[in-house]
């Protein structure tokens, strides 16, 4: 009895001896006995992808985005004269000079500040506006048709008269600093009622630029006044040179 009680204490010793070794085993640095495989990555492995290309599918679904640059969604029509000076008559210097100032005073804001007189507030015939702009887009043969859509409305101004107003409007598409596309159009609208806004859609179907190979085209629409003057023809005004006549 005393022989089986001693194996006994033995076995449960070695039992006890034994976990203590495997827990300390587990709390060990990696020496490659308990390492499974999960924390490491298979070398054999491709790396991912850093900059997945653009699929064929993909480009055949983009649309270049439209916007407005600042200072394009809205256009003025003045009166015309509104920034003409009194004319001075000779002798008159004092009555010219308080005429000019006047005319500054009433040129200037409600804060002071001076007021263009070409873009004088209290002389706005119309005020037009774009609210919305819109494309669609069709691929086809290299090349890449685009619809653009703009929708604003008119609004009288103080100097409101029933007629048409003209709007300078351009749409142009960009590839970096490149130019693909641009037009400006002389979009025309009727006003004719002083109390109300009047809406207006605009539509340039012809846009047509190559078929992308990224997605990083950028489609601009909005007005554009500063278009150069148109050339004056140097021949008017010239007298012709008479040739003598010859026997």
């Amino acid at each position: 009895m005393a022989f089986y009680s001693v194996n006994r204490r033995f076995v449960a010793g070695l039992a006890l001896a034994g976990f203590m070794l495997a827990v300390a085993g587990c709390q060990s640095s990696d020496n490659g006995i308990l390492d499974f495989g999960f924390g490491k990555k298979d070398p054999t492995a491709p790396p991912p992808p850093q900059d997945p290309q653009v699929l064929a599918s993909q480009l055949r679904a983009y649309c270049p985005k439209v916007t407005l640059r600042d200072g394009t969604a809205f256009f003025n029509t003045y009166a015309k004269g509104a920034g003409a000076k009194p004319k001075k008559k000779k002798g008159d210097t004092a009555a010219g000079a308080e005429a000019e100032a006047a005319a500054a005073a009433a040129q200037a804001g409600p804060d002071g500040t001076p007021v263009d007189p070409n873009r004088d507030p209290a002389k706005i015939i119309y005020q037009a506006s774009i609210t919305d702009v819109t494309r669609d887009c069709t691929h086809e043969n290299g090349q890449l048709t685009m619809k653009i859509a703009v929708a604003g409305k008119v609004v009288p101004g103080p100097m409101f008269a029933p007629g048409t107003v003209t709007m300078p409007i351009r749409v142009a598409v960009q590839h970096g600093p490149d130019v693909l596309y641009s037009q400006l159009h002389q979009y025309q609208v009727q006003v004719t009622d002083p109390s109300a806004a009047t809406q207006f859609v605009f539509t340039d179907a012809n846009v047509v630029v190559p078929e992308p190979t990224a997605r990083d085209y950028q489609a601009y629409a909005g007005y554009d006044e500063n278009t150069p003057a148109p050339a004056a023809d140097k021949s008017k005004g010239k007298r012709k040179k008479r040739v003598a006549a010859t026997n």
